[in-house]
């Protein structure tokens, strides 16, 4: 099942289903009051086969698109170097701070976040960081929602716990990355975090096995498989909440692939006018601008 975030014409803040590409049913909970926020919809737990949907449905061009999860809690928890080519890619390139050649492939999960306000929507506008940073770069990401929290999760159980799946665009501004030798601030300037178009329930897809791409201005530059991840979705949510309580709505962006732009020589970085787009099998397309 897809469901999306969405504003309708009136201002109404709505959670829906997209049905094909461009239909989008309105739902309700069983007592008939619509919702409208995703991560509560998840917290309550309520059967999603129990969900009303009398309400007439529209058409997709029809409603602002938002992101799936508009306004998170808590801080983006995201992996790095979790492809082993993209862990290789990124050691060459000069810009993993303090690490050398033989720390290319990192024996545990290496764990950072984001803020919530770097989330943006589908065709929302990337900024560019003009007079602060010339070195903007794309990562392409399976992101994993989680559905029920708890703290101490173990491998064995750790499914039970992912209640579905979007993309994130985890953009990185690579100089303030090296020269500040840590993760936080470089991938939590304001927009720095495109997510959705759609969150798709764990039932949906098999995360073990999507396709991950991604293209700049049409040319395609990340072509991997989730199944290539050096961590997988268990080992990253059982070390994560080994001592940090996971609450449901909960992102983890799982790492991105080779073909980043600073994998390249010279780095192709990212510049005014320039499209991402990043697609996964079973979940969509996920494509924005580079802008002001």
């Amino acid at each position: 099942m897809k469901l999306l975030t969405y504003r309708t014409k009136t201002g109404e803040l709505r959670v829906g289903e997209l049905i094909g590409d461009n239909t989008v049913q309105p739902l309700s909970y069983a007592s008939g009051h619509a919702i409208t926020d995703l991560v509560e919809l998840i917290r309550s737990a309520t059967p999603l086969n129990s969900l009303i949907k009398d309400e007439a449905a529209v058409t997709l061009d029809s409603v602002t698109l938002l992101a799936p999860i508009p306004k998170p809690a808590r801080n983006l928890f995201c992996v790095g170097k979790n492809y082993v080519n993209h862990a290789q890619e990124f050691t060459k390139s000069g810009f993993d701070a303090g690490q050398t050649a033989k720390d290319a492939i990192p024996t545990d999960p290496i764990v950072f976040s984001k803020t919530p306000e770097t989330v943006i929507a589908h065709n929302d506008t990337i900024w560019d960081a003009e007079g602060v940073s010339d070195a903007l770069d794309y990562e392409a990401e399976l992101a994993v929602i989680i559905g029920k929290g708890g703290r101490g999760i173990s491998k064995d159980d750790a499914m039970n716990h992912v209640w579905g799946y979007t993309i994130l665009n985890d953009m990185t501004a690579r100089d303030w990355q090296k020269t500040h030798k840590q993760w936080h601030m470089a991938k939590s300037f304001d927009t720095f975090g495109p997510l959705g178009p759609v969150a798709v329930t764990a039932d949906a897809v098999d995360a073990n096995d999507l396709s991950v791409k991604c293209w700049v201005n049409g040319e395609l530059r990340q072509d991997a498989n989730t199944s290539d991840l050096i961590f997988d979705i268990p080992t990253l949510i059982e070390t994560i909440s080994a001592g940090i309580t996971l609450m449901p709505g909960d992102i983890i962006a799982t790492g991105t692939p080779e073909g980043v732009g600073i994998g390249f020589n010279p780095p192709r970085f990212l510049k005014r006018g320039d499209v991402v787009a990043i697609e996964i099998s079973g979940i969509g397309r996920l494509e924005n601008k580079i802008g002001s």
